[in-house]
């Protein structure tokens, strides 16, 4: 077949063109209309396919993670215990509000047994956090390094939670031979409900309120 027949054909009356024109153009017009479909109809289709599959991939996902945790859920839960006892018992160490004095005297007492002379020893004022109170101490004493070691053991011996601060040590003068040790020792109170609601309180008075 020659391209000068292609010119002659009769596009009026197509029954009567050649086979492989006929052939030729079915082939055409059907690739033509495949393509069609596919832009109107499967495109769309293939890709809520796709938004599909990518939906649930991320549910399988989430699923996984799920259930790792459902799997662990007894684990989580026993440690969560724990962590409930051990909070529990460094409350406990927290000295109540009528406890204090007998803490301060504890720790003076110690630095008395350790042998140290004390120079100052003076309570601030107490800051109050969020659950918990703190109670600076200024403490000023005389010795030598054996003394001040006993005395810093001894606090953390005691009972209740103290803890030292600022540690300076340094020579009486020059002409004692004895050593100074200036400190900030703290010990910290558990708030109770009152403390709380009074703090609340203070922290929602209008003069707070103008103060900020």
């Amino acid at each position: 077949m020659k391209l000068s027949d292609l010119q002659t054909l009769d596009y009026q009356n197509a029954g009567n063109w050649p086979m492989p024109v006929k052939a030729a153009a079915i082939g055409l017009l059907s690739v033509v209309l495949l393509g069609a479909g596919f832009w109107f109809d499967t495109k769309a289709q293939w890709d809520t396919l796709q938004q599909a599959r990518t939906k649930e991939n991320e549910l399988k996902q989430t699923f996984e993670i799920k259930q790792t945790k459902a799997a662990n859920l007894a684990a989580y839960q026993q440690q969560l215990e724990e962590m409930k006892q051990s909070f529990g018992a460094m409350l406990r160490q927290l000295p109540s509000k009528a406890e204090v004095a007998d803490l301060l005297v504890d720790i003076s007492q110690t630095g008395l047994a350790s042998g140290l002379e004390f120079a100052l020893f003076k309570p601030e004022v107490e800051v109050q956090k969020d659950f918990y109170a703190e109670l600076p101490i200024k403490i000023k004493v005389t010795g030598d390094y054996h003394k001040f070691g006993n005395f810093v053991s001894g606090v953390a011996a005691l009972p209740r939670i103290v803890t030292l601060h600022d540690i300076a040590i340094g020579p009486v003068s020059d002409k004692d031979e004895r050593l100074v040790m200036e400190l900030t020792a703290k010990t910290y109170r558990y708030l109770a409900e009152d403390d709380v609601a009074a703090k609340d309180k203070s922290s929602a008075s209008p003069a707070a309120a103008g103060a900020k």
